[in-house]
């Protein structure tokens, strides 16, 4: 693919500065292309276009709102192969990952438009009858969406289809790992109607410039998909003003397995999950918990499964370095490779799907964020507390229980510490609310719940009994 600048989109307009970044294809380590880097002035042009993109967008009526999301969505799927050949080139991805990590972004357009006409504003309880109570939803303002390169398209999906349904502006920062897919993604934008200043999108690898953007006090909402520690400096950095915020971050996610689990079934289902996107997905199986009495038939399920497994890279050769580093570290620690556990030779950041066992809750393995293709089996016993053990980590995103007993599966749902928990198969969908509790976030992605994180809620009190 020849070298090329790829234009941030501001009020419409393509947009370029004097210095670039470079963006490398995972898979070969080559360049592929270069962004604009933000500077100070790019950021106050972008924060003056969202805030006259809301006070026309906001007066939209949302029947013509909906009419122009859906042409987009419509344009973007005309535009899908010249836009997912692009995803692959930037993060490495398999062809069927990079399909399903568009197709979020034009499932989350039309979800959340028509999510939006099933809102409620409710009346409510006068004790007198004095008044007429009622409630109105109203866009919220200018959000800023500060996002990860795990999941480009998806990420972008989950903030701009709520965003633009609720009549919000936005300014989006892609990660500067993976933004050449949004770019062409936003640029769409105008194509399809969206008026001007409505869909901004920045590129920087500086954070001391993207700073502006969370200082200034346009934006009413600060959103983020990314790590704990970055969404701690984000949300420090926005407090110069009161803001919303919606902040998806690290996990540390639990698997707990109960011997009456079907145990091949648990092995294969942890494994694909585990091991998708090369083990980069914030609700990846981090901490695998097997019962004794199931652990080496669990090891051996999940080890036939690993050895089928098709990857791609890891985002960098740091990433690469940094999971090879806590694999070592658990094996001097005593853990015990069953499979994997090296970089795959040639070009490009490849490792080798890893599985390990005799894995100890206090290694390094069992209590930072992998992020990456290694997953640690630790045993239980009946003597331990297994959703003490589950809930033992600062994080609280995602957490996977398997079992044939519907009340110990009901049961760790309701003591397991994390935004959600899934029973006996790994599940996520657009309706379905995505967040973290504990060091893992506020807010939600996805379903009706996210959409009223970008509307008001406004009481009016109206005086009929004099």
């Amino acid at each position: 693919m020849p070298s090329n600048i790829y234009p941030m989109l501001i009020n419409g307009q393509s947009g370029l500065t004097d210095a670039t970044v470079d963006v490398v294809d995972p898979s070969t380590g080559w360049s592929i292309g270069q962004v604009p880097e933000a500077n100070s002035e790019t950021i106050e042009q972008s924060l003056e276009a969202a805030q006259q993109g809301f006070r026309v967008w906001s007066a939209t009526p949302p029947v013509q709102r909906k009419e122009l999301i859906l042409r987009y969505a419509d344009l973007l799927e005309e535009n899908s192969e010249r836009i997912v050949v692009l995803l692959r080139a930037e993060t490495g991805k398999p062809q069927d990952n990079a399909e399903y990590d568009f197709g979020m972004l034009t499932t989350c357009l039309r979800f959340f438009v028509e999510e939006f006409e099933r809102l409620d504003q409710a009346v409510l309880h006068d004790p007198d009858g004095r008044f007429l109570h009622y409630t109105l939803r109203q866009p919220l303002g200018v959000a800023v969406g500060m996002l990860a390169w795990n999941f480009p398209l998806l990420n972008v999906g989950y903030k701009i289809g709520p965003a633009l349904a609720a009549g919000c502006s936005v300014i989006i920062k892609p990660s500067s790992l993976t933004p050449l897919a949004s770019l062409e993604a936003a640029h769409l934008a105008k194509e399809a109607g969206i008026p001007d200043g409505v869909i901004n999108m920045i590129t920087s690898s500086d954070h001391k410039v993207t700073k502006a953007l969370l200082q200034s006090d346009i934006p009413a909402m600060v959103t983020m998909i990314g790590s704990t520690r970055g969404g701690l400096e984000v949300m420090n950095a926005s407090c110069t003003s009161v803001k919303h915020f919606s902040v998806e971050l690290g996990g540390n996610a639990p698997v707990v397995v109960y011997p009456d689990a079907d145990i091949r079934d648990a092995a294969n289902k942890v494994v694909d999950l585990k091991f998708a996107n090369c083990g980069q997905v914030c609700v990846s199986p981090n901490r695998c918990f097997v019962h004794e009495s199931v652990y080496d038939e669990f090891v051996e399920y999940a080890k036939t499964r690993a050895e089928s497994v098709e990857m791609g890279p890891l985002i960098s050769d740091d990433a690469r370095q940094y999971v090879l580093g806590l694999v070592e570290s658990a094996v001097a620690e005593g853990a015990e490779l069953v499979s994997g556990g090296k970089p795959v030779e040639g070009d490009g950041y490849f490792m080798e799907p890893t599985i390990l066992k005799n894995v100890a809750t206090g290694m390094k393995v069992a209590h930072d964020e992998i992020f990456g293709p290694v997953l640690p089996i630790i045993k239980y016993t009946d003597a331990d507390n297994e959703i003490a053990l589950a809930n033992d980590t600062e994080y609280g995103l995602a957490a996977y229980v398997f079992t044939s007993n519907l009340a110990t599966g009901l049961r760790a749902a309701r003591d397991i510490e994390a935004g959600s928990v899934c029973i006996n198969e790994p599940h996520y969908s657009v309706q379905l609310p995505h967040g973290g509790l504990k060091q893992s976030g506020v807010g939600k992605d996805c379903s009706r719940y996210s959409l009223e994180e970008y509307l008001t809620l406004k009481r009016v009190s109206v005086l009929i009994d004099h």
